[in-house]
């Protein structure tokens, strides 16, 4: 499973450890991402998605999941959340 948010598509940065004597080493740094179900108003129902913590923090600074879907680029988002995305605007248009 990809350590890739969904909703965004922050993914792994690579980097160096730098030690002391200015060795330096490669590293990873992986997004903290969590599986959170968020409720969506237009589906009426909740939607597990693996997203970051700032994702999250997004979609709540964007009054909920749907208002964020909409707001957000096709191409930054997951095949699950483009999915999700067209239900949404299928239910809110019908």
């Amino acid at each position: 499973m990809a350590r890739r948010c969904e909703l965004t598509g922050k993914g792994v940065q690579t980097g160096n450890n730098v030690s002391h004597a200015n060795n330096r080493s490669r590293r990873r740094f992986l997004p903290n991402i969590q599986t959170v179900s968020l409720m969506s108003d237009a589906l009426g129902r909740s939607v597990r998605l693996r997203i970051s913590t700032q994702a999250l923090r997004s979609v709540e600074h964007n009054q909920g999941l749907d208002n964020f879907l909409l707001k957000t680029a096709d191409s930054k988002l997951s095949l699950n959340a483009r999915r999700i995305k067209r239900e949404v605007q299928k239910a809110l248009a019908g």
